[in-house]
C-alpha cells in the first residue's frame, strides 16, 4: 500500500507541476496579449499536426534523454554532476574524430565512435570524480567549472586539427552514422535516426544496473550513506568515482548521438548547446526514473520544436517555452520542498 501511494505521488506531484507551469504561461500570454488558447494549440500543432515535426520531437528526445540518465544516475548514488554539458560537448567531439578519421567497417566504426564518445564523456567524469573521492573537492563546484575547459578546448581542437569547411569538421563516414533514410522516410525527411533506440535502451540499462545488480546497489549505498557502506565493506571512494564516470559516460553519448545523428559533424561552437543543462530539468521533471526521465524528454522536446510553430502561427514569442519550462522546474522544486516540510512534521508527530 505504501509502494502505491508513492507511486501515485511521484505520478501526481509532476502532473500539478506541468499543469501549473502551463497555467503560468498561459497568463504571461494574457499579459503580453496573446491568446492563450491560440498559442498552446499552435504548440500541440507544432509536436502533433504533421509527421515530420513529431520526428523531429523524438529527435531532440534523444540527447535529451541521455543528459537526463547521466544527470539522474550521478543523483541516485549521491552525487550532483552539473557538468553533464561539458561531458556531451567531449563525447561529441569524440565520436564525430573517429566517425570521421577513419575508415572501417560498418560492424567495428560505428560501435567504436559510440564507445569513444562514451569513454570521453568518462574522463570527463573521472576528474571530479577522483577529487571528490581522494581530495573531498565538492563536484557541482568542479563540474561546472569543467564545462567551460570542455567548451574551450573542444573548440581548440576543432580550429587546430579539424576544421574542414567553415565553422565545422568533416562529415562522419556512412559507416558511423546513425543517420537512416528508412525513419526519415517515416518521419517525412525529419532528422530521426537510429539513436532514439540507443536511448530507450539507456533508460533500461539504467533501471537494470541500479535496482538489479549487486554493483548498482553497492554505488546507491554509497550514495545514501557512505559511513554505513564502509563499515559494511564497500569502497565507497571507487563508487564516487565510478559514479561520476557512468554519468559521464551516458552524457557522452548523449553528445555522440548529436554528432554521429542530428549533424554527422562537431561545429564550432559560440556557447554552450544547453542540453546538458536541460538534463537537470528533465531528471528533475522526471523523479530520477528511467520511465520519468524519458516521458519528461518528450515534454521538453516537445515544447522546444513545437515553440517555433507557437510564433509562426500564433505570433508567441519562443522564449516563452522557456519561461514556461523554468516555471515548471520552479513548481516541481516547491513540490519537492512541501514533500520534505510535510515528512518532517509527520516523523516528529511519530516521535511524540
Amino acid at each position: 500500500m505504501k509502494r502505491v501511494k508513492e507511486a501515485l505521488s511521484n505520478l501526481i506531484v509532476p502532473m500539478i507541476s506541468i499543469s501549473f507551469g502551463f497555467l503560468a504561461g498561459a497568463i504571461i500570454m494574457l499579459l503580453s496579449g496573446n491568446n492563450p488558447v491560440t498559442g498552446y494549440v499552435a504548440l500541440l500543432q507544432g509536436v502533433f499536426g504533421e509527421i515530420y515535426y513529431f520526428g523531429e520531437t523524438l529527435r531532440m528526445m534523444t540527447p535529451l534523454i541521455f543528459s537526463g540518465i547521466a544527470v539522474a544516475f550521478a543523483f541516485r548514488t549521491g552525487l550532483l554532476n552539473i557538468g553533464v554539458e561539458g561531458q556531451l560537448i567531449v563525447g561529441w567531439l569524440a565520436s564525430v574524430a573517429v566517425g570521421s578519421m577513419f575508415d572501417l567497417p560498418m560492424i567495428l566504426h560505428l560501435p567504436l565512435a559510440l564507445l569513444v564518445g562514451a569513454v570521453a564523456g568518462a574522463v570527463w567524469g573521472f576528474i571530479p570524480g577522483i577529487l571528490k573521492a581522494r581530495l573531498h573537492v565538492h563536484e557541482v563546484i568542479v563540474t561546472i567549472m569543467m564545462n567551460y575547459v570542455a567548451l574551450h578546448v573542444s573548440n581548440y581542437i576543432i580550429r587546430t586539427y579539424m576544421l574542414a569547411s567553415g565553422q565545422r569538421s568533416d562529415y562522419v563516414s556512412e559507416t558511423a552514422s546513425l543517420s537512416s533514410e528508412f525513419l526519415r522516410g517515416m518521419t517525412d525527411f525529419s532528422r530521426l535516426h537510429w539513436g532514439f533506440f540507443l536511448a530507450i535502451a539507456a533508460c533500461f540499462v539504467m533501471w537494470f544496473f541500479l535496482w538489479k545488480t549487486t554493483k548498482g546497489y553497492e554505488l546507491r549505498s554509497a550514495g545514501y550513506n557512505q559511513h554505513a557502506s564502509s563499515y559494511a565493506g564497500m569502497n565507497v571512494k571507487t563508487n564516487i568515482v565510478m559514479s561520476m564516470m557512468i554519468s559521464g559516460a551516458f552524457a557522452g553519448l548523449g553528445g555522440a548521438m548529436e554528432g554521429l545523428g542530428t549533424y554527422n559533424y562537431v561545429q564550432i561552437l559560440q556557447g554552450f548547446t544547453n542540453l546538458g543543462f536541460d538534463g537537470i530539468a528533465v531528471a528533475l521533471l522526471g523523479g530520477s526514473t528511467s520511465i520519468g526521465i524519458f516521458l519528461a524528454a518528450f515534454l521538453f522536446g516537445g515544447l522546444k520544436i513545437g515553440s517555433s510553430n507557437m510564433q509562426a502561427t500564433a505570433g508567441v514569442a519562443p522564449e516563452l517555452v522557456e519561461i514556461v519550462i523554468a516555471l515548471i522546474i520552479f513548481f516541481v522544486a516547491s513540490s519537492y520542498f512541501i514533500r520534505w516540510y510535510l515528512n518532517r512534521r509527520q516523523s516528529k508527530k511519530e516521535g511524540k
